[in-house]
């Protein structure tokens, strides 16, 4: 969903595993989907972990426990790697995430979460330790993550670190624009180019 991003405070979600892949966050089953509802990505997110079998919910999973809530989820290192399947970003934004924190990202599904509106922040493994240590103590602990000055700020300590991202796309979230948007808007400046050619 094309959403303006700048400031966002928020509780979390922990998922302190690491090497989680695309196949985890969508099953490869639900590739054949002809829908891009973001409702029918999102009730699937993490599918075979909040589901047992039989289709029952599985109370020990984390997204099915009311303690935790919140729009950022706090994931452990190499968070997205496996194949590059757009439709576990589609999974991630139709759950409701609008920022993913991990201490490493799986590059291609890092540019797919960016480019499905949703803040992939990387962060030191000592920070990433530490969020978890304070959502676990109080899960009603909230982060602030800043965009405009590429902050992310633990507020049960004030601990802050800051973290890079790049320019066009930092524009692109800012503004909720998408590579198409970016181009239309920017439309008088090609054609003026394209003049300046000829």
């Amino acid at each position: 969903m094309k959403q303006k991003f700048n400031i966002i405070t928020s509780t979390c979600i922990p998922l302190p595993l690491e090497n989680v892949d695309t196949d985890q966050i969508i099953p490869a089953r639900f590739l054949k989907a002809t829908t891009r509802d973001e409702k029918f990505f999102g009730d699937n997110l993490f599918r075979d972990w909040r589901y047992n079998p039989d289709g029952s919910l599985n109370k020990d999973f984390v997204l099915n426990n009311p303690t935790y809530s919140g729009q950022i989820l706090v994931a452990g290192k190499n968070f997205g790697s496996g194949s590059s399947r757009e439709h576990a970003a589609w999974a991630i934004a139709g759950y409701g995430f609008r920022v993913v924190v991990s201490s490493f990202f799986a590059d291609i599904h890092k540019n797919n979460e960016l480019n499905n509106f949703v803040l992939p922040v990387v962060v030191s493994e000592a920070f990433l330790k530490e969020l978890f240590d304070s959502i676990y103590a109080d899960p009603k602990t909230e982060v602030e993550v800043n965009l405009p000055e590429q902050t992310i700020t633990n507020k049960a300590t004030g601990k802050s670190e800051k973290f890079e991202i790049n320019a066009y796309k930092k524009h692109c979230l800012m503004n909720g624009l998408d590579d198409i948007d970016f181009l239309v808007e920017n439309k008088d400046k090609i054609e003026a180019y394209e003049k300046a050619r000829n």
